[in-house]
């Protein structure tokens, strides 16, 4: 897996200070997407041990509220066990901290059998993160004032309580990034 860029205390994709980590490689190609250059799988700079060691150590600071994971797509299979791996050492070393994956990928499709971006790591993924921002990018229904998303048909989806009921339970944030009531 290659990637893209690393933001540090990053405050755009996700509630609070976050390490933003941009992977490469996306097949969904929305128009309009702000992130094009990550469509190629080899743009970048090549994921590492050093690499995953350096996303750990900067999400253990009291002020960093956790990851996001966002690109490219982090979905797509050939990303899978890095971003597997990643997400689980997380989870075990800082299990405080939120972790958020970004994907044009839909939670129907994460989940059906027959979907090309299931694989054998997709579940444990899905089991170790927080939060799925779901759906490509619609540059027809993009909106700026919604919080942590490009456009409307975009869901922010609270990952432990959809696995817990069966059901997608979404989050609604206010116009301050903070979770409404």
């Amino acid at each position: 897996m290659n990637f893209g860029q690393i933001y540090y205390a990053d405050i755009a994709n996700g509630p609070g200070a976050r390490t933003s980590f941009f992977v490469s490689g996306c097949r969904h190609h929305c128009k309009g997407c702000f992130n094009a250059e990550t469509w190629d799988f080899s743009f970048g700079h090549p994921y590492t041990q050093e690499t995953e060691d350096e996303l750990v150590e900067s999400v253990k600071p009291e002020y960093i509220d956790g990851i996001t994971i966002l690109g490219g797509e982090p979905m797509e299979p050939e990303n899978q066990p890095a971003i597997r791996k990643l997400v689980e050492r997380i989870r075990r070393e800082v299990p405080d901290s939120k972790t958020w994956i970004y994907s044009g990928y839909t939670w129907e499709e994460l989940h059906d059998e027959k979907s090309v971006c299931r694989t054998e790591d997709t579940d444990a993924i899905l089991s170790a993160i927080d939060v799925l921002v779901d759906g490509e990018f619609h540059e027809s229904e993009k909106d700026i004032t919604l919080n942590f998303r490009g456009s409307a048909n975009q869901r922010i989806i609270r990952v432990p309580e959809s696995l817990k009921t069966g059901k997608i339970v979404l989050s609604e944030y206010n116009n301050e990034g903070g979770l409404k009531k």
